[in-house]
């Protein structure tokens, strides 16, 4: 059995120590477990919840968000450009991690995205080797004839993993919505895509899920990679372990650090699990960077404002902190044409019903987010868009001439120039939500809606995550900078633009009675912007906290993701990822728990 008590987790060395048993961090251990010559412990800072009915039945968006038993609940700093919000920042805590809450998309970016990892200094980061990880960690299972007759849903098996850990599919259960949103799509000009998970995601397409057909439940990395293994001898797990830090060993000359020990406290004690080979960090993009700098690992100025001793300089820790957000537009539906959407829940009959019908693996609990739209912002309006890069570059220009941007962000900044210029990639997602978004007005009983959410996937604003005490419970200081880039705001405008034309569209046209949110009175691009501003949510895909870059560029890891300046301290989670990608972030989360198993091995063997 892998549940193990605190005192047979530190009464003797551990081959491996992983941090955090989330997406990647069980993907890791599991995979590094393989080998029964070696043991695996992971330290998990929230519960194990097995088998809990908020988290498997899916069609319950945003069941455990905001609740402390499966939620870090963390908080941004005031946001001097969105009205001086603090905005909740939600990520999973317990075995399964955020994979274990999120809403079930399973998207994989475009090919130019992952390519571009390799771009930045990360040799064999590129979007072969990201397919064949993705493949290795997904088992699919193609929909229904209901499912690929009726949402005209296709698939190529050649993008699909048939034997991973992670059940995917696409639910049986459709709703009529999903029909309107493809076909109005179309109408405006997208493609589209046969299967969007060979690196081409330019269209309008049926999103796979995280769920399996057998029971219609959630797949996660608890009950995909942990629980089918959780026999093997050498696979250990301690739950309710928050890590504090990490233990390096005293300084020889000019040699890499060695890491001894992990750091954690249980029920109020601090405990310390020897290490013999590798540690893996797998805290997430906002506590990865915490750790770091509570072991001294980071800015000197930073660590030392805590009370600690640096240990380490790199500066790119809690930097280049890059996330998704996204706004809501809500209507009322026409209960002339009605529909069957997620509002019925809210009526405790027919939510007695549905379960009922799970059981039976049918109804809207088995559902999840099925309608995806992804392009180019010149598809929007193509002068608008010219407009906007031009500027954008001049800006950069300038930036460059004034020699005022952190190490490599230069860099990044010409790939995203480049990438909303082709007219090829996608820099747009637009989503339909089947009813009216959890906490974005309030719906009346009896009534339906119909949520069409829009996101900026490549933002040019960069924040930072840092330390603010030296007590590992205090959350971070969270500053992502919202609208500090001026584009940001101007190309969410744009997106904005585009679902309210949806909304004047064949055939969604004919089903919506009227807009709830913002309503008719929002009309100027003033009026918009000040809209964007009171209704932006972040969507929960941070990244680059700990990016992988040339140590010189603001780098942390290595593209082996090792830590720079430490011989076994490794990073896998998506703080990793330098550069922000056109894609929720589950997959790729999976691939850097599977690919730094690999490396682990491939060095453990040399």
């Amino acid at each position: 059995m892998p549940f193990i008590s605190v005192e047979e987790a530190t009464h003797k060395p551990y081959d491996f120590v992983v941090i955090g048993g989330g997406t990647a961090g069980l993907a890791a251990a599991v995979r590094l477990s393989e080998s029964p010559s070696v043991t695996v412990l992971v330290l998990e800072a929230g519960r194990a919840n097995l088998d809990d009915p908020k988290i498997n039945i899916p069609g319950q968006f945003g069941a455990t968000l905001g609740d402390p038993e499966y939620d870090w609940a963390f908080f941004t700093v005031k946001q001097e450009n969105v009205n001086n919000r603090e905005m909740i920042w939600s990520r999973g805590k317990g075995l399964g991690g955020t994979s274990a809450m999120n809403f079930y998309a399973w998207i994989k970016p475009p090919a130019e995205d992952i390519n571009a990892f390799e771009q930045l200094g990360n040799p064999g980061w590129n979007w072969e080797d990201f397919k064949k990880y993705s493949k290795r960690s997904e088992t699919f299972h193609p929909p229904t004839e209901e499912a690929t007759g009726t949402l005209a849903h296709t698939y190529n098996l050649e993008h699909r993993g048939m034997s991973g850990p992670v059940q995917v599919t696409i639910s049986s259960y459709f709703h009529t919505l999903d029909t309107l949103f493809k076909e109005t799509t179309v109408n405006m000009g997208l493609n589209t895509v046969q299967d969007p998970y060979g690196g081409d995601i330019n269209g309008t397409w049926i999103a796979s899920a995280n769920l399996n057909p057998k029971d219609w439940t959630r797949s996660s990395s608890a009950n995909g990679y942990l629980f089918p293994n959780i026999e093997r001898p050498n696979l250990s797990v301690l739950t309710d372990a928050m890590v504090s830090r990490v233990i390096l060993e005293p300084k020889e000359g000019e040699q890499d650090r060695t890491v001894s020990g992990v750091e954690f406290s249980y029920k109020g004690i601090t405990y310390l699990v020897k290490v013999a080979k590798e540690v893996v960090l797998s805290a997430g993009a906002i506590k990865s960077p915490q750790i770091l700098e509570l072991s001294g690992i980071g800015q000197p100025a930073v660590i030392a404002a805590l009370g600690v001793e640096p240990q380490i300089n790199l500066s790119g820790v809690g930097e280049n902190v890059q996330e998704h957000i996204f706004n809501t537009l809500v209507c009322e539906l026409d209960p002339a044409t009605p529909h069957e959407t997620l509002d019925l829940l809210l009526d405790p009959e027919y939510a007695v019903k549905a379960q009922a019908l799970h059981a039976l693996g049918q109804g809207v609990y088995t559902s999840s987010l099925t309608s995806f739209a992804y392009f180019p912002l010149h598809q929007i309006d193509f002068k608008e868009s010219i407009a906007i890069i031009d500027k954008l570059e001049k800006v950069v220009d300038a930036q460059e001439k004034q020699g005022v941007l952190a190490p490599g962000l230069l860099e990044q900044l010409r790939l995203q120039i480049s990438i909303l210029r082709d007219e090829r990639v996608p820099d747009c997602e637009v989503i339909l939500y089947p009813g009216a978004f959890p906490g974005k007005i309030s719906p009346e009983l009896g009534k339906s809606y119909c949520s069409l959410g829009s996101f900026l996937n490549h933002p040019i604003s960069r924040g930072s995550i840092h330390a603010q005490n030296s007590d590992p419970a205090s959350h971070p200081k969270i500053d992502p900078r919202y609208f500090e880039s001026d584009t940001d705001l101007e190309i969410l405008v744009q997106h904005f633009k585009f679902t309210r034309k949806m909304l004047e569209t064949e055939p969604l046209k004919s089903t919506v009675l009227c807009e709830v949110l913002p309503g008719p009175k929002c009309q100027t691009d003033s009026q918009i912007k000040e809209f964007l501003k009171k209704d932006l949510s972040s969507t929960w895909h941070t990244v680059g906290s700990c990016s992988m870059l040339p140590r010189k560029k603001g780098g942390v890891v290595d593209p082996q993701l090792k830590v720079y300046g430490t011989k076994n301290l490794r990073i896998a989670d998506i703080s990793i990822i330098p550069l922000h990608i056109n894609a929720h972030p589950q997959t790729t989360a999976y691939v850097i728990g599977e690919k730094v198993a690999v490396f682990i091995k491939v060095d453990s063997d040399k």
